[in-house]
């Protein structure tokens, strides 16, 4: 939704990360502006809906209060829950407390840190660590879990197990009795579990090793890059990294694409951050506002 650091651009509008998976929608910290990002971007404001805010400067959870009210105003209904470091409750809070709108559907907000996961679904996992910012910070990781393993026809009529439900059932990992009595595993008609896939999201944070292990093997990192290699004191300083930082992060991890973003407003045309990352990792992407990108499930 947002690319940008601290202050918006022409071209770029503040931090905020949209992941579309099946029926779920999981965002990324809610820069001033994410609402209208949405719009342009065809995402429906009444879909099930995880936020997750990496820490409290206003660049990062600004957008909150204005994605509530559009929500209300067209209608939401569904819960809508909110993660992120201490004082994400009371900023909502005072949001719905002292901003006199209509809210028409119910917020449940959780005050997290590390924590392995920070949140639950039954095919997917979130996880989070501190970053290294100038105040606490969290980066995320969303962890698909293991795909059921390739589904064998053969094996299943071998063992008498008829076509139609139960093999719908064996697929779902669940055991199964045939009318003699006999009791088939899933193992029986299954190959091993198959991988699935893994996003990673650090915003404002210096390189660090807790994000190293997060980001471990991850389909995508995508880290923060807020100034040039020619920064770097700057960076120290502010709590940031710089594209060499961010690609040895990728390097140090295996990860298989690393994806820059939380672009300083200096560079209007950010080659020169791509560049310098390239040197140490190849694969590297710097988006542009509303870019989607599809992470395909490896092929197994």
């Amino acid at each position: 939704m947002g690319t940008s650091a601290s202050i918006p651009t022409n071209n770029r509008s503040l931090p905020s990360l949209v992941i579309q998976r099946e029926g779920d929608m999981l965002m990324f910290d809610c820069g001033e502006g994410t609402q209208m990002q949405m719009i342009r971007a065809g995402i429906g404001l009444n879909r099930k809906m995880r936020v997750f805010i990496t820490h409290m400067h206003g660049d990062h959870v600004l957008g909150l209060p204005g994605m509530i009210q559009t929500m209300s105003l067209l209608g939401r209904d569904k819960k809508l829950q909110i993660y992120g470091p201490d004082g994400i409750k009371a900023f909502v809070d005072a949001i719905i407390n002292t901003v006199k709108f209509w809210l028409g559907f119910p917020i449940e907000v959780y005050e997290i840190g590390e924590g392995h996961p920070v949140c639950q679904e039954e095919n997917y996992e979130v996880h989070s660590v501190w970053a290294e910012h100038s105040i606490p910070s969290l980066a995320y990781a969303l962890i698909e879990k293991p795909r059921p393993g390739r589904f064998y026809p053969e094996k299943a009529m071998e063992l008498g197990v008829p076509k139609g439900p139960l093999w719908s059932m064996l697929q779902k990992g669940m055991n199964i009795e045939l009318p003699n009595g006999r009791i088939i595993k899933p193992e029986d008609v299954l190959g091993p579990p198959r991988p699935s896939r893994k996003i990673v999201y650090a915003s404002d944070t210096r390189p660090s090793d807790r994000i190293v292990e997060l980001a471990r093997g991850a389909d995508v990192l995508i880290h923060e890059a807020t100034f040039s290699d020619e920064m770097v004191e700057r960076a120290k300083e502010d709590g940031h990294s710089t594209p060499s930082e961010a690609a040895e992060v990728a390097l140090k991890a295996g990860v298989k694409l690393l994806i820059l973003t939380h672009i300083s407003a200096r560079y209007s045309d950010p080659k020169t951050l791509l560049e310098q990352a390239k040197k140490i990792f190849p694969n590297v992407h710097i988006p542009n506002d509303l870019d989607k990108i599809e992470i395909p499930l490896p092929e197994c």
